[in-house]
């Protein structure tokens, strides 16, 4: 059986082929650039983060293990969501995330389960989970896109469980009423 084309890339990329850096950054930068946007909303902070995962990217590679096709971007994610993760936390101090607590209840018209996305352009809701406040995001991105658990989301973010519970809850309220809002808006 032979080796894949990312199988042939990945042993370029341990034997330091700078020709190999420069196939990967072209394959995967736009991709790894928006995994940082759905963190980061500042554009040149995303530019930074990404900048610092190819850094770090490279300077592991050789501790890559692979896993099969796909294996490389899905690690290549996860040292930019880590980075990105790590400048929030330094950025933010924890303090962008609030315990249950500090939350009003959330009226039930919020409540986000008649939502219907078939209708609503993909760059609309894109848009608005960037408007999301930074730990409202975060815990969606990571509870959502990533399928991270409340209590491994806590443990990365070192918050309390129920913090990113409420987070998450915060963040489906808030976006089913923008959602609401823009189906209205389209529809009067």
């Amino acid at each position: 059986m032979g080796r894949t084309a990312e199988q042939k890339l990945t042993e370029r990329l341990k034997n330091r082929d700078r020709t190999a850096m420069k196939e990967l950054y072209s394959l995967y930068s736009g991709y790894l650039y928006a995994l940082c946007c759905r963190y980061v909303t500042d554009r040149e902070t995303a530019k930074d983060i990404l900048q610092d995962g190819f850094v770090k990217i490279f300077s592991s590679v050789g501790k890559f293990q692979d896993r099969g096709e796909g294996s490389l971007k899905a690690w290549m994610s996860r040292i930019v969501i880590n980075e990105a993760l790590k400048h929030l936390r330094k950025a933010a101090r924890n303090d962008m995330f609030v315990t249950s607590a500090d939350l009003p209840d959330v009226p039930e018209d919020e409540d986000d389960s008649g939502i219907d996305l078939k209708d609503i352009p993909a760059s609309v809701i894109q848009d608005f989970i960037r408007r999301l406040p930074d730990g409202y995001r975060t815990v969606f991105n990571l509870y959502v896109f990533e399928e991270m658990s409340h209590k491994e989301i806590a443990e990365t973010l070192g918050i309390k469980v129920n913090s990113s519970a409420s987070q998450y809850h915060r963040a489906k309220a808030m976006l089913a009423r923008w959602l609401n809002d823009y189906r209205k808006e389209r529809h009067d």
